[in-house]
């Protein structure tokens, strides 16, 4: 292209974005949603927005490395800059191929997030990203580089200039400009540098050595040493403070040979394999944790049926009953608290906001058990998925020093999802089967977003990298470290690339050192539809591998059943109010007690309906010693009988209730002989049921009318709850529809703001809405219907926010002007006494 031929270089970021299309601008406002929160007026207002420092901050935290390193390079060069000096800068004296062949890319992205803009002959950083990354002795540049020459001797009188000029072998000048400029011409020249430094002290140089990484500031006495006087006689060290002195840029760089940083980092990481199984191995091995998940999530509901802890005053768990659900779920505290907050996620549990306030199952649980395996788990993933609470925090402290309980505010962490996605991701680049080493997809993320307000929320995305690595595997997402078929399935993800010759294992569980150079083409996140589907997906890749429930357990002489696999519902259900579990595992181990048996006695079972469950259900015939026990229990079950007078005993044997007042452990019961078979007691009929039973007696409940009552445990149920949102992490990503519109709206209000108007008719100024009277607004409107042209109005709408609109009247009548409104992209009507003045547009507006 010739230079006639060629556009106009921009002059501002404004210009910049009005001469891109709509897809680089759609891809802007998708990177750096804030923008459009609201919608700009004009491409003005957008390039204004984005250069704000909050948006410029978040927008410099999303760059990877190496763009980070691009944009810090450029804060440290001329401004403007052309492309050479950016290469020089980047890929030092040397030329670093790998530099070279990335610096374009990286520079490109800079471009598409309005962080750079203008030619490779004029590139600029916008000022806010220049003032955030530029050395300054209060915030040091992280390329370790300090001022200019320039800069630094702002500050110094004209005579010692002129001595360090001299001292330097130059001529001397008449002005301080020109000096500072022959100075700065030297340390820029590498031969006479070389031959400069070639009459150095070597102690001299290792003061040099020392500076020149940075930071680039050294303290002095008065008097300074032999070996720095002579660097700070020839400018190599300038004076900034009294006792303190600078090397200057072009002196660092010199050294540096030409890098602004010690170690370009043009190519990620890659993501190294630690350990190569067998696909099938690993879709086993997740699908078992998988069942192990469902059966975790099912015994915590289980063990907070009927109500579960209390909530804390400021909310959550309490240090005591997470310790319980541990114990109960027999994990550590750690991973009781990911179990809770998983099921709070999914909506399965939530307060029940009584008075006396306690977690409990909400019905949604009821509607999940409802669901086959596969399901129940794949609603489990997605929750786990989008969720920003964090489990990991748990038991650590917030800001105001107070401890984070499971369920309690203060866990949400809106980076949690994309670091989850992330992960999963890169697990998805690598051949099926290969289970990826911790540390390189932490130095992986590190490069992908190295730039974090402090240290420890650097801190915090390696753990919540680390965590999620953990519960991927609890969960079954995982299996043996790598990525399972159904995992792949829940992102969405291809199919996995094949592994080389070298990545072939030769046994099951074989580590090999396999390093994987490819970077696949990163998975963006789903839609909630397409999530739908993906999970759907995953849940059917799972159905296959997930064991079929069983119908029948092993009874033992030893008053225990053995479950050798998953039970079907109802068994499981009847099992568990009739036996406790001993053990869990790949077998589940059931043991029978007094106590459980009464419980089922309790239930409204008798004795009979019990003989005929396990010889139903058992293929061993019932052992004697469980039907002996059976038999026992219910033989004294219902002997007493409580009702309510406050309460009462009742029992055919007087002996047995001349028995119980002469126990002391009755004391606290209030018990009182009314008749030779009757008993009065001051406690409630359910607190004399237990303490009776405490006792080691066998009551059972009475109504009114003297029938027994069958006391089953009623299910406690939250209200119907919704599962906690998920705190975004900034604005949405726009969707298509918004994103058009958006575009659409700004691109007529620039069309509004930058439309040549004609000569004399009351252009507005710096901005301001056009200003005609009313007489003359409604004319010009009249003849704009007759001849179809185009007008530029300011309108106030009935909120009091006024706007700049290009329309082309169709129709004035009744106070009213139809017209097709460019800036809404329709045909609208407006009251004529909001408009506040028209304006002709020149005959050569575009």
């Amino acid at each position: 292209m010739s230079t006639e031929d060629r556009p106009p270089a921009p002059r501002s970021l404004a210009e910049a974005l009005r001469a891109r299309g709509d897809a680089s601008l759609g891809a802007l406002l998708r990177s750096r949603p804030d923008l459009i929160t609201p919608v700009p007026t004009d491409l003005t207002q957008l390039a204004t927005r984005a250069g704000t420092r909050a948006s410029v901050v978040r927008a410099l935290e999303r760059l990877d490395r190496f763009a980070l390193q691009t944009a810090e390079a450029l804060a440290v060069a001329a401004d403007p800059a052309a492309y050479g000096e950016l290469l020089g800068l980047m890929a030092g004296d040397d030329a670093d191929p790998a530099v070279v062949a990335a610096l374009p890319h990286a520079l490109d992205l800079l471009r598409e997030q309005a962080l750079v803009w203008g030619d490779d002959d004029r590139l600029r950083l916008v000022r806010t990203a220049r003032e955030l990354l530029a050395p300054s002795p209060q915030h040091p540049s992280p390329t370790g580089l300090g001022p200019t020459v320039q800069e630094a001797t702002a500050g110094m009188s004209p005579g010692r200039i002129q001595e360090i000029v001299t001292a330097a072998g130059l001529a001397s000048t008449h002005d301080s400009v020109s000096a500072v400029t022959a100075l700065a011409g030297l340390f820029t020249d590498r031969a006479r540098m070389a031959a400069l430094l070639a009459d150095a002290p070597a102690d001299s140089l290792d003061v040099l050595e020392r500076l020149v990484w940075g930071p680039p500031y050294g303290q002095v006495t008065a008097d300074p040493a032999p070996r720095l006087r002579w660097l700070l006689d020839r400018g190599l060290l300038l004076p900034t403070a009294p006792g303190t002195v600078v090397l200057p840029r072009e002196v660092a760089l010199h050294l540096r040979r030409g890098l602004a940083h010690r170690a370009p980092e043009p190519v990620p990481p890659v993501v190294e394999t630690a350990a190569v199984h067998r696909p099938q191995v690993v879709d086993s091995a997740a699908a078992g944790q998988a069942h192990t998940a469902l059966a975790t999530v099912e015994e915590l509901l289980k063990d907070w049926d009927e109500g579960g802890p209390a909530v804390l005053r400021a909310g959550g768990l309490s240090v005591r009953d997470l310790k319980r659900t541990a114990v109960a779920l027999d994990v550590p505290e750690p991973v009781a608290a990911f179990w809770v907050e998983l099921a709070y996620a999914a909506g399965l549990i939530a307060s029940d906001g009584e008075a006396d306030e306690r977690y409990a199952a909400t019905p949604a649980y009821d509607e999940w058990l409802e669901l086959p395996p596969a399901e129940r788990w794949s609603r489990l993933v997605t929750a786990w998925l989008a969720a920003t609470r964090t489990a990991g925090l748990v038991g650590g402290r917030d800001a105001k020093d107070r401890t984070l309980s499971a369920l309690g505010p203060g866990l949400d962490r809106s980076a949690a999802p994309e670091v989850r996605h992330r992960v999963l991701a890169l697990l998805a680049g690598l051949p099926e089967g290969a289970a990826p080493a911790a540390g390189s997809v932490l130095a992986r993320l590190r490069w992908e977003r190295p730039l974090r307000g402090d240290r420890r929320e650097d801190d915090l995305r390696g753990r919540l990298a680390e965590w999620a690595l953990s519960e991927a595997e609890q969960l079954g997402v995982t299996g043996r470290g790598a990525l399972s078929a159904q995992g792949r399935a829940l992102l969405g993800a291809p199919a996995a690339p094949a592994p080389g010759p070298e990545a072939e294992p030769s046994g099951p569980g074989d580590k090999l050192p396999v390093h994987h150079h490819h970077r696949p083409a990163p998975l963006t996140a789903l839609s909630p539809a397409e999530q739908a589907v993906a999970s759907a997906a995953a849940a059917r890749l799972l159905a296959r591998l997930l064991p079929e429930p069983l119908d029948h357990v092993l009874l033992q002489a030893d008053l225990t059943a053995v479950a050798p696999g998953p039970l079907q519902r109802p068994l499981a259900d009847m099992l568990g109010v009739l036996a406790d579990v001993e053990s869990k595992g790949g077998a589940t181990v059931y043991r029978f007690t007094p106590g459980s048996v009464r419980r089922a006695l309790d239930a409204g079972q008798a004795a009979s309906d019990l003989h005929a469950f396990l010889a139903a259900h058992s293929r061993t015939p019932v052992p004697q010693p469980l039907a002996y026990l059976i038999d026992d229990v219910a033989r004294r079950h219902g002997h007493l009988r409580v009702g309510a007078a406050s309460a009462y005993v009742r029992c055919d044997d007087d002996a047995v209730l001349s028995e119980i007042l002469a126990d002391k452990r009755a004391a606290g019961l209030g018990l009182r002989r009314l008749a030779p078979t009757v008993l009065a007691a001051q406690a409630d009929p359910a607190g004399l049921l237990e303490g009776l039973r405490a006792m080691g007696f066998a009551p059972a409940a009475e109504s009114a009318e003297g029938d027994v009552l069958i006391t089953r445990a009623l299910a406690h149920r939250t209200p119907p709850r919704t599962a906690p949102e998920p705190v975004p992490d900034g604005p949405p990503v726009p969707d298509d529809t918004l994103l058009a519109a958006a575009l659409r709206a700004i691109r007529a209000g620039d069309l509004a703001s930058t439309t040549p108007r004609k000569p004399g008719a009351a252009p507005a100024a710096n901005g301001e809405l056009p200003r005609t009277g009313a007489a003359e607004t409604l004319a010009t409107m009249q003849a704009a219907v007759l001849t179809g042209e185009a007008l530029w109005i300011g309108y106030v709408n009935a909120e009091g926010a006024a706007s700049q609109r290009v329309i082309a009247p169709i129709r004035v009548e009744g106070g009213f002007v139809t017209a097709y409104d460019h800036t809404a992209d329709e045909v609208r009507t407006y009251p004529l006494h909001r408009i506040t003045g028209v304006a002709e547009l020149a005959d050569d507006a575009g």
